[in-house]
């Protein structure tokens, strides 16, 4: 199950999930100017690819970064997530999609077959069942699996999350139903395919959800630019596995303002993902 494979790598290489939030802002300058900008944008993704294969669990691509630059970016998209499948590695489609009906089993046609095929993707589930059910077909394969918003590392979530439903947070009913979504698809590492999305920036609240949903897979993000670190995101782990934790900026803008920054940015990468995976190491006990 695609589950197990991502236990694996955290076992085999660590926490660390690198997020593919590529802007021009974060190229090497010479790229930004030697070719169109998509173009660039793949060219960079490669080499951070392969320069951080054997350090982090994951990739992670967020959809927008790409959606943004119309439908050269979309063929970015696309041919990122292939080049990192290619190297077995997992890899997550970063698109928060959630509908229902035959909108969600288009979602879910799109993003776990064909062109934009990812092994998992985050998926929005505040339309509730229906939209673990577009995805259903695929999840009972064992070969895809889902990450489920449940408590967001934005500094606004709290306006929607925080507000109580039948005396506990949204958020915890949340985690409740994507717990209870993921009970017949847990793999033999004892964690579902239908993870949770659980931001670093809250640490109290992850601790809290860690110890009521025990089988949930957590993606975790907010680590470095937003604010967190490796004590903050510690008690997602259980005995050293059960999540990955999501970095982008810091990862793969990490070669900037360095003297050698434009010729050597994939190894101050892979430095960061190093950096960051002893970071968190150290906490997970």
């Amino acid at each position: 199950m695609i589950i197990d494979r991502l236990y694996e790598a955290v076992k085999d290489r660590g926490p660390v999930c690198v997020g593919l939030d590529t802007s021009s802002k974060l190229l090497p300058q010479k790229l930004r100017s030697a070719s169109r900008l998509p173009s660039a944008i793949l060219e960079f993704n490669r080499a951070i690819i392969d320069a951080t294969l054997d350090v982090a669990a994951c990739f992670k691509v967020q959809i927008a970064h790409y959606e943004a630059l119309g439908v050269d970016g979309l063929a970015c998209y696309r041919d990122t997530l292939a080049y990192a499948r290619s190297k077995g590695t997992v890899v997550i489609g970063d698109i928060k999609r959630g509908d229902i009906a035959s909108t969600g089993e288009m979602y879910a046609k799109a993003h776990f077959s064909g062109d934009f095929e990812a092994d998992l993707v985050t998926v929005n589930p505040y339309m509730g069942s229906d939209v673990f059910a577009a995805f259903a077909p695929y999840l009972q394969t064992g070969k895809k699996g889902l990450f489920a918003l449940v408590r967001t590392s934005n500094p606004s979530a709290g306006d929607v999350q925080d507000l109580c439903v039948v005396d506990r947070p949204l958020f915890m009913h949340i985690g409740g139903l994507v717990h209870t979504w993921g009970r017949d698809y847990r793999g033999k590492c004892g964690f579902s395919l239908i993870g949770g999305v659980v931001g670093a920036t809250y640490r109290e609240e992850l601790a809290e959800i860690r110890a009521a949903f025990p089988s949930l897979f957590l993606l975790v993000p907010g680590y470095g630019a937003q604010g967190g670190g490796g004590k903050d995101v510690s008690p997602a782990f259980t005995r050293g596995n059960g999540a990955i934790v999501n970095a982008s900026r810091s990862i793969i803008g990490a070669h900037r303002e360095k003297p050698d920054g434009e010729k050597q940015y994939a190894e101050y990468a892979r430095n960061a993902v190093i950096t960051m995976r002893e970071d968190i190491r150290q906490w997970m006990g």
